[in-house]
């Protein structure tokens, strides 16, 4: 690590860019500026990617959606519970402005936090923006410079490196939020956006400079915001910028070393087998209509497993890395990453393509590829154990995949068909049903509140559904896959624990963790998974077979009563 040429080169690299934000003398010239800053990494008003069109699952669209602020999410502004953390960032705005160009900025802090607050009163929520249907806005790019003038898009988009005809049609995630963003960039002056621009760059690089900005960085977003008392040692923050930079590079190593074939063909096996049990359960539903469920298994059978690694690698052999330009690979690397992502305009859709890296601990279901995605890194304890017995490895790694299957059928999953189309193919008997019971689901989550927080800390039942649907119906498949496994033999009975026992140990023994109050507050305002104690005991309440396999009785404190037990695929 050379720390020395870090020190060496000192704010230079940063002093550069922030010249080019005081150079722009109009707002024209400013939404240049922050089209190309955007390209190397630094957060604008408004986020642009690459995604498929949910309605034409073939081909590739520019999306617009919010962004703009420094805060988790827009409920640090105006919910009560975050005052302390609202409260603080001003401070921390003018310390930082404070370390790069001297002197007292405390006013300067206010009025980017002020723009900010206003900023944030037009995001839409964490539910509103979970709607699959409700931000799907498809739009020309002369509707997007006419429903949200006053913000210069032409510029932005030429700085960002995508062409009017790339952008011919987009999809708005959230429309009245760009029209908010656009009015406020014609009303608040100039000089309170360049503030603003040269706060979000400075966010951006503060890990890549001295050892001052880095600290005060950490005492606010880690320390304060997350809890965390320590900062990770210099080596581990450097693996991390080659993993945000070169993933699949890392990624490579790590299979070879790591992931055995057979570890492939073993999943490939429990892969297979939680699908079998979902078309059993799919079968045996009593509450779906015969219309749906062929459409459900027509979905099921066109689901693509992706396991260990992707087949093709990804090409860095353009990227330019200089041993002594930490700060010049960071800005490059992520250019590099933009272009790639815009040059998917206009050509056909990589099916190939992984979102995650394979050193990543987790997996995903793409809905608008029908895909469910499991890195190498993830089977290794406790999701898996190649010394565990069955059991044990279906109430880990078989309820991931359960659960990533069950994303396809979820309250926003369930939109899109086989082929990844935000198209309904569910009878309206069958949506009402199936939004009655997630509802009911709601309503429980709504409940908890996780332990050593106040009553005001509660899960967002509304947000976290889609996500305690996959949990539920992650851990009844699971469970239906073990005792299909077994072709009608006993299971055996190992240090006292039957086989559904210790699937439900393997489950629990998944979710054990610790969390710090600062960060446990944080992820419940982002993070759409609901804690990690109410994925175990939330789920396994509701599952009549968690009350057979340990006598559970209305005496225990996760016993629930047989009628508020809800049951989707189960």
């Amino acid at each position: 690590m050379d720390e020395d040429t870090i020190r060496e080169r000192g704010l230079a690299p940063l002093l550069a860019e922030l010249a080019t934000i005081d150079a722009a003398e109009s707002p024209e010239e400013l939404a240049a500026v922050l089209g190309a800053l955007q390209r190397t990494g630094v957060g604008g008003g408004a986020g642009l990617y690459v995604d498929t069109d949910s309605k034409n699952s073939s081909r590739y669209l520019l999306h617009l959606t919010q962004s703009g602020i420094g805060l988790p999410d827009e409920s640090y502004f105006r919910e009560e519970r975050h005052a302390e953390i609202l409260a603080a960032y001003p401070g921390h705005i003018a310390a930082m402005f404070a370390l790069v160009h001297g002197g007292d900025h405390r006013e300067t802090a206010e009025a980017i936090v002020a723009l900010e607050t206003r900023i944030a009163a037009a995001h839409w929520d964490v539910v509103k923006r979970r709607d699959a249907d409700l931000t799907y806005n498809l739009r020309t790019f002369a509707d997007v410079t006419a429903d949200a003038p006053g913000f210069h898009w032409r510029g932005w988009l030429t700085a960002l490196g995508a062409s009017e005809e790339a952008a011919a049609e987009v999809v708005v995630r959230q429309p009245d939020f760009l029209t908010a963003f656009a009015a406020l960039w014609s009303d608040v002056d100039l000089a309170t956006w360049k503030s603003w621009l040269q706060w979000r760059l400075i966010h951006a690089r503060a890990s890549l400079l001295s050892d001052e900005l880095v600290a005060e960085d950490f005492a606010f977003y880690g320390r304060l915001l997350s809890g965390t008392e320590e900062i990770r040692a210099r080596w581990k923050r450097g693996v991390s910028v080659v993993e945000a930079l070169m993933g699949d590079a890392l990624g490579r190593l790590y299979v070879e070393r790591y992931f055995p074939p057979q570890a492939k063909a073993r999943m490939d096996e429990l892969v297979a087998n939680l699908r079998e049990a979902y078309r059993v359960s799919i079968d045996t539903l009593e509450w779906m209509t015969p219309q749906t469920r062929q459409k459900a298994h027509a979905k099921l059978d066109k689901f693509t497993p992706k396991i260990g690694y992707p087949s093709k690698w990804r090409d860095y052999s353009s990227l330019v890395i200089a041993r002594d330009d930490l700060y010049g690979n960071y800005v490059r690397g992520h250019a590099l990453e933009y272009d790639r992502d815009l040059a998917k305009l206009g050509g056909p859709v990589d099916r190939d393509e992984w979102f995650m890296t394979p050193q990543t601990v987790n997996a995903y279901y793409n809905p608008g590829m029908n895909e469910i995605v499991f890195p190498a890194a993830i089977l290794q304890p406790p999701f898996f154990d190649a010394e565990a017995d069955d059991a044990a490895n279906y109430g880990g790694i078989g309820a991931v995949i359960g659960h990533e299957i069950g994303h396809g059928f979820d309250d926003q999953g369930a939109k899109y068909d086989g082929d990844g189309n935000l198209v309904d193919w569910w009878t309206d008997e069958d949506r009402a049903e199936f939004g009655a019971r997630t509802n009911a689901l709601i309503e429980q989550y709504e409940q908890f509140t996780p332990r050593g927080l106040d009553s005001s800390h509660h899960v967002n039942g509304a947000f976290t559904v889609g996500e305690n649907i996959g949990d539920l119906g992650g851990l009844s498949i699971a469970l239906l896959a073990y005792r299909l496994s077994l072709k009608g033999q006993p299971a055996p009975v190992i240090d006292g624990l039957t086989g559904e026992q210790r699937v439900f140990f393997g489950w629990a023994q998944v979710w054990r963790t610790k969390s710090r109050e600062a960060e446990a507050v944080r992820r419940l305002a982002i993070d759409p998974h609901s804690p990690p104690e109410f994925r175990c005991n939330g789920v396994v309440r509701n599952m009549d077979a968690f009350y057979e396999a340990f006598e559970v009785t209305e005496d225990d404190e996760l016993y629930l009563e047989p009628a508020r037990r809800v049951r989707i695929w189960n």
